[in-house]
């Protein structure tokens, strides 16, 4: 099956049309948001499809590994909740990494093509954690590079609280908050009459209208990227259908219950903290105080970067990421 722009789904995963507008008032939903945030709608390069299945716990789980090289494999966790990963190939910074190492990018349970028929699946943060660790398995590797990306920087930082010793080296994107609650969002600050026209959009979106909903979701989509080009190339290609928001609103409701906090403070891995300087759906401030909590972190940000770095400024991603990997 052929993936295009029209195909993936992007980061919407926090901000889901309307959150923005709605997010002063329902704080805990903001990772509709977040994805944290965008992607649901991210363009990607057409590309054909070559993943495989396996059963994890209660759940089938898609993936697919790119590159076959000798270095320690890299994992990513895309953003959301309730998209799926295609959103990742609006960028080929994936295929440069894995030139040296293999690069695995999966579809978290109930999203994109691991989505099942069962009426008892769970969507919590330990599903989440198990399905990580159990396609880390599945695929024999023993300790593995991670890296997270919105929503799926909060999930890294889950899992490896949960599974330190199977991590080499841990890589944060523009990262919700440790404490999801914490996440900061800059759009109505600095979008004011994006937003104002969001709010408008509530009354017919919540009435189920989708041409509401498509309306809100590129008009929060719009707010994400520093370049317009990359902005406009985006959106010429979103395809607005592909979002779970059963499984956002699960995963949103369990995560509340978390303060990762303490368990980042004792990370002894390497660790890098990215955010895009002009990221609206998490400011800077929350990837900088998470690189103040994390002993010997290293901070980079991208100076002409929204929410999607890796989009934006690839080459500088790939190196800066490729340098890090490399460290001992």
């Amino acid at each position: 099956m052929k993936r295009n722009f029209s195909s993936s789904v992007f980061f919407p995963g926090f901000l889901f049309p309307g959150i923005v507008a709605r997010f002063c008032q329902h704080a805990l939903t903001l990772f509709a948001l977040l994805f944290l945030t965008v992607m649901a709608a991210l363009p990607s390069a057409a590309r054909d499809e070559n993943g495989s299945k396996f059963e994890a716990k209660g759940a089938t789980i898609y993936y697919e590994v790119l590159g076959s090289g000798s270095g320690t494999p890299l994992m990513v966790a895309n953003g959301g909740p309730g998209f799926d990963h295609t959103y990742l190939h609006v960028s080929t910074a994936w295929e440069s990494l894995a030139k040296n190492r293999k690069v695995v990018l999966y579809d978290q349970r109930g999203t994109g093509r691991s989505i099942s028929s069962r009426k008892d699946q769970t969507y919590t943060l330990a599903d989440q954690i198990d399905d990580l660790d159990a396609l880390r398995a599945h695929l024999g590797f023993d300790r593995i590079d991670l890296l997270g990306h919105s929503w799926g920087g909060f999930l890294a930082m889950a899992y490896a609280a949960r599974h330190s010793d199977r991590i080499s080296h841990l890589i944060l994107v523009d990262s919700a908050a440790p404490q999801f609650k914490d996440t900061i969002f800059l759009f109505s600050n600095v979008f004011p009459e994006g937003v104002e026209r969001q709010a408008a959009l509530t009354f017919n979106e919540e009435m189920g209208d989708n041409k509401a909903r498509d309306a809100d979701l590129r008009e929060y989509l719009s707010m994400l990227f520093y370049s317009p080009e990359k902005r406009d190339a985006f959106l010429a290609n979103v395809d607005t259908n592909v979002y779970q928001r059963d499984v956002n609103e699960a995963v949103n409701h369990d995560i509340s219950r978390f303060d990762l906090n303490p368990e980042i403070r004792k990370f002894r891995f390497p660790v890098l903290v990215v955010t895009g300087r002009y990221d609206m759906n998490v400011a800077p401030l929350v990837a900088y105080k998470i690189h103040q909590s994390i002993s010997g972190s290293r901070f980079a940000v991208f100076e002409r970067s929204g929410h999607l770095p890796f989009y934006e400024e690839p080459e500088q991603f790939i190196r800066i990421t490729e340098e890090f990997l490399a460290a001992r």
